[in-house]
């Protein structure tokens, strides 16, 4: 059984930073894209970030490039979403997931095949 449990979320003033953690567990980690999406109260889930099986390709959503940084460790199972520069319109609950079509990485969420709990991140103006 696929499990990713995400941690790292938490209150912070704009202009801070976060870290967000995803531990995976139950399918072959490093064979997968990992991808992160946020949603927002009242607003659809949004993608926010996505990294090949080997860590070689990322993209993000327009939103937070140059802003947030995605990576991964594959020995220890785990992506990552380094957060800088945050602002009170980044406040959602964040999700990982792991992509079962395309190793390279989906930015379409119908891709990803197994979502973890989601971890609330909430930016004081």
């Amino acid at each position: 059984q696929v499990q990713l449990v995400e941690s790292g979320g938490g209150l912070v003033q704009a202009g801070g930073s976060l870290r967000l953690s995803c531990a995976a567990s139950g399918r072959t980690f490093s064979s997968y894209a990992m991808g992160w999406f946020r949603q927002a109260p009242g607003k659809e889930r949004e993608f926010v970030a996505t990294i090949s099986w080997n860590g070689g390709n990322t993209y993000y959503g327009d939103s937070v490039k140059g802003r947030f940084t995605i990576s991964r460790d594959n020995a220890k199972n785990t992506v990552y979403l380094q957060m800088n520069s945050l602002k009170p319109e980044d406040t959602a609950v964040y999700y990982c997931a792991s992509d079962g079509l395309n190793p390279s990485g989906s930015l379409y969420e119908g891709a990803y095949d197994y979502w973890g709990q989601g971890t609330q991140v909430t930016v004081s103006s």
